[in-house]
């Protein structure tokens, strides 16, 4: 996959959504990725390309599972250097999204215990819920990138 995004790749976003700058690793492989921020809710969506999709051309179940943990987890972040990991996912697939479909997905924090975040959530394309469920986070310091 190549490091510059096409017109093709990033046609349509709409307003208040900007690209998440991911280019390297797991995040470029998988985007590109968008994130809108208003008013400390945080909304995270891509459009459904052909790398995304099963092979009835609808987003593969692993990659709304993956846009889910990224949606959830963001909603632990306190701002740009906050990282985190998974402890648990839980996903419920109800629906599916075509390919070119705009996804959203957003997740909120229910309790924080001993540094453990709950967060439930909703991944949805116009007004269908494609996948509901909860995460659990734990909020980590950074690594050296070199270490």
């Amino acid at each position: 996959m190549s490091d510059d995004l096409t017109q093709n790749q990033i046609h349509n976003v709409p307003e208040g959504f900007q690209v998440l700058p991911w280019h390297r690793g797991f995040g470029r492989q998988i985007g590109p990725l968008f994130e809108k921020r208003a008013k400390g809710c945080v909304t995270r969506a891509f459009r459904v390309g052909e790398h995304h999709t099963n092979g009835m051309m609808n987003a593969h179940g692993g990659m709304l599972m993956t846009f889910a943990d990224l949606v959830w987890g963001a909603a632990v972040e306190k701002d740009d250097d906050t990282w985190w990991v998974t402890v648990r996912l839980v996903c419920d697939f109800l629906s599916g999204a075509r390919h070119g479909s705009w996804v959203q997905g957003r997740g909120r924090v229910i309790s924080t215990v001993d540094g453990v975040h709950t967060v439930d959530g909703r991944i949805w394309s116009d007004d269908q819920t494609l996948l509901t469920g909860t995460g659990i986070f734990k909020i980590i310091r950074r690594r050296d990138q070199h270490g």
